[in-house]
């Protein structure tokens, strides 16, 4: 006589199941944007240049920024000891380069986290409280939309302490006005869904039904809209750089142009000193913009973008 056992069916943890969830949404993710051959180009780049920011010391050395132990002469132009030539202080551009892309990196990524929790936040409430809390948001952002965002940058930084926490709150504070107006319309889709008037007759309140319900549903475009942002940052603080806002003891790659133009390098015919940290601004700022595309095609399937 054989007995037969039932499989047993085990119902697994709420946790464990929204982890699950997560990891098979991020496989889709994942499995969806390799087909898009420009954003893993883009990807490819910027995992190369955080690599070479990241073991800068190990690469180029530790005291590559010193101007008293310089180990070349000024303005050398490109040699084997020196592939990219040297500053008007003697140090290596090659190196300089290289730890500029700490510094710039750095200033776009938090620049760009400040500018998206602000209009995040301000998009969000505006969204979900109607009446004069909207419109009285709404006017700032308008305002803040319609001003030029480089002149209130300017303006922050100049009367702010040189310093690079001081770009980053002026790229922040004058850039969130563009994603506090997606997110809001994002907001208003949200919440004209049943779920979320389910969710006020079950007595859920304001901060549930922004941050459990609202949230969740914006965070595709906040994504996208973020590496977009990075490289519009990264261009802002080279050009706060360029007109000597940001702190000139640390080396950025807007800061390397304008030490190179106080230096005399265009009417010298420098271009060794010129072109590297140009060509290093677009590179990066190309290599944001492609991912950013590639993530919006693939949190947005009708742009049926392939590339």
């Amino acid at each position: 006589m054989t007995t037969e056992t039932a499989p047993v069916t085990k119902t697994g943890n709420p946790r464990a199941l929204a982890r699950a969830r997560k990891r098979q949404s991020l496989a889709r993710f994942w499995h969806t944007y390799r087909a898009h051959r420009s954003g893993l180009w883009g990807l490819g780049l910027l995992i190369l240049i955080a690599l070479i920011a990241v073991f800068a010391p190990a690469l180029v050395g530790s005291d590559a920024q010193s101007v008293t132990d310089a180990p070349g002469g000024p303005l050398e132009g490109p040699s084997g000891e020196f592939p990219l030539g040297t500053d008007q202080f003697g140090r290596s551009v090659l190196a300089l380069l290289v730890y500029g892309a700490r510094v710039s990196l750095t200033v776009g990524l938090l620049a760009a986290f400040l500018c998206v929790a602000i209009g995040t936040v301000i998009g969000i409430v505006a969204g979900h409280f109607r009446g004069w809390y909207s419109t009285v948001l709404m006017r700032i952002t308008d305002w803040f939309l319609v001003m030029p965002t480089l002149v209130l940058a300017i303006a922050l930084a100049t009367v702010m302490d040189r310093s690079m926490w001081t770009v980053i709150i002026a790229i922040g504070v004058t850039t969130w006005p563009t994603t506090a107006r997606l997110v809001r319309a994002q907001t208003l889709a949200v919440e004209s869904r049943p779920y979320i008037e389910r969710s006020r007759a079950l007595g859920g309140g304001h901060s549930h039904i922004m941050t459990r319900h609202v949230l969740p549903n914006v965070m595709p475009l906040v994504l996208a809209q973020t590496t977009m942002i990075i490289s519009s940052a990264i261009l802002t603080e080279a050009t706060l750089a360029f007109l000597g806002l940001s702190d000139p003891t640390i080396t950025s790659w807007g800061g390397m142009l304008q030490d190179a133009r106080e230096a005399g390098a265009v009417s010298a015919g420098d271009w060794w000193y010129l072109a590297p940290p140009g060509i290093a601004i677009a590179v990066v700022a190309l290599a944001f913009t492609l991912c950013g595309r590639a993530i919006e095609s693939v949190l947005n399937p009708k742009l049926g973008a392939r590339s």
